[in-house]
């Protein structure tokens, strides 16, 4: 079979990788636009499920982002003076542009092609030649507006401001932030993802981020305000605005509103979509990029275990789908949880730490910010109701789905 990737994002060079692996004599391109080296953002984040399933599917480069990583387990929460920590789950960090540089010698060591600076704007480009056609371009995929109304294309856009940013403070935990200005409140999170480096996120509703003069600000101007309004958690240091690895003619770092992704339909003929291509989560929940590796895996796997292109993909898509929705559900919530954060912040820190995994609750409209407090608390201490707060989450959001979903219709 011969295999076009648009985009050299980790979904599509992972695939490319299980595809290799399941049959050598696929032929196999992924096509970037961009120079070699040159990517957006600067660390990602994961759990150790998706390493789990790493190592299932391709050891070699499992155990190449594993050993490329950073590790932490608790996570601190600074609310004005008060700080709270709280011991959680371990998570780990890499650098985006270390992770796709992995993803592509491992790629190029089984016989992949991986074409640099060569953008393909309509799947015509490809045919006849390509069998089947994977689009993980991005959000603002040029293959899927070319069929925007074959996809059902639908984009929600978030109501607060963001900004995506590195520094040169190295966090040993993972680390939320808020600060209480005159204008409102502002906050981050940050992550290191190297040795050196670490991600900033800065979030603030819109009101806060004109009230702050952020709108009119240049880039070092609006650097130098938020390392003045974080600088106990920063401790003095810098923030940078654009990643090194990308080139000087991409600008400086924005503030940009959150677009949720949604389409009807994730495939069309040959054409497939991956990735943030076919949907989008709130990055607030830390999951773009173990779901484009999820959605890679799902992929591979329905082409392994169908000889007919249609069903594998119509396969594909409804086992992604069911996957999704309970994640797809949390990170509304979670959107949703910073946008009316004037509800919670006032709150007792151990309090505001158990809202901030509320954040990723379908329950959170229902149950007032105390009662899941005392929740929260009981199920730290006993097995039974962790299991039971494990399991009803995603059935609650199931639910709920369905009826938002029959409302619609």
């Amino acid at each position: 079979m011969k295999v076009a990737c648009v985009g050299g994002g980790p979904a599509a060079l992972y695939l490319s990788i299980l595809l290799k692996r399941q049959d050598p004599s696929h032929d196999i391109t992924v096509h970037e636009r961009n120079p070699a080296g040159a990517t957006y953002g600067w660390g990602v984040t994961y759990w150790a499920g998706l390493l789990e399933k790493l190592r299932a599917h391709d050891l070699e480069s499992a155990l190449a982002i594993s050993e490329n990583s950073v590790r932490w387990s608790d996570g601190i929460a600074h609310v004005g003076a008060r700080t709270t920590v709280h011991h959680g789950d371990e998570g780990f960090g890499i650098g985006r542009h270390r992770l796709l540089d992995i993803l592509s010698r491992r790629a190029r060591s089984l016989g992949v092609h991986v074409e640099f600076e060569r953008e393909i704007t309509d799947a015509a480009q490809l045919m006849p030649e390509a069998d089947l056609v994977v689009a993980g371009d991005g959000v603002r995929s040029l293959l899927r507006e070319r069929h925007a109304g074959h996809f059902g294309t639908e984009v929600a856009v978030g109501r607060n401001r963001y900004i995506w940013l590195g520094t040169t403070k190295v966090f040993d935990s993972f680390t939320f932030a808020f600060v209480e200005t005159a204008h409102g409140w502002i906050w981050c999170y940050g992550y290191r993802f190297s040795g050196e480096r670490s991600t900033c996120v800065f979030e603030c509703s819109p009101e806060t981020w004109t009230g702050l003069g952020l709108h009119e600000a240049s880039e070092a101007d609006g650097l130098a305000l938020l390392e003045r309004l974080f600088d106990g958690p920063l401790e003095g240091h810098r923030l940078i605005g654009r990643s090194p690895s990308r080139s000087q003619s991409d600008g400086s770092a924005q503030w940009l509103n959150f677009r949720t992704l949604t389409n009807r339909t994730w495939h069309r003929d040959n054409l497939v979509l991956l990735g943030d291509a076919a949907h989008t989560t709130h990055y607030s929940i830390g999951a773009g990029t173990t779901l484009a590796l999820e959605d890679a895996i799902s992929l591979a796997g329905a082409l392994r275990g169908s000889p007919e292109l249609a069903p594998a993909l119509a396969g594909y898509e409804r086992e992604r789908r069911s996957a999704l929705l309970s994640v797809q559900s949390a990170a509304r919530y979670s959107a949703q949880w910073y946008e009316n954060l004037p509800r919670y912040i006032r709150l007792d820190p151990h309090q505001m730490f158990a809202l901030l995994g509320q954040r990723h609750s379908p329950l959170l409209p229902h149950i007032p910010p105390q009662l899941y407090y005392q929740i929260d608390r009981a199920a730290e201490q006993l097995e039974p109701l962790r299991r039971m707060k494990r399991w009803l989450g995603p059935r609650v959001a199931r639910t709920l789905h369905g009826r938002a979903q029959a409302s619609r219709d």
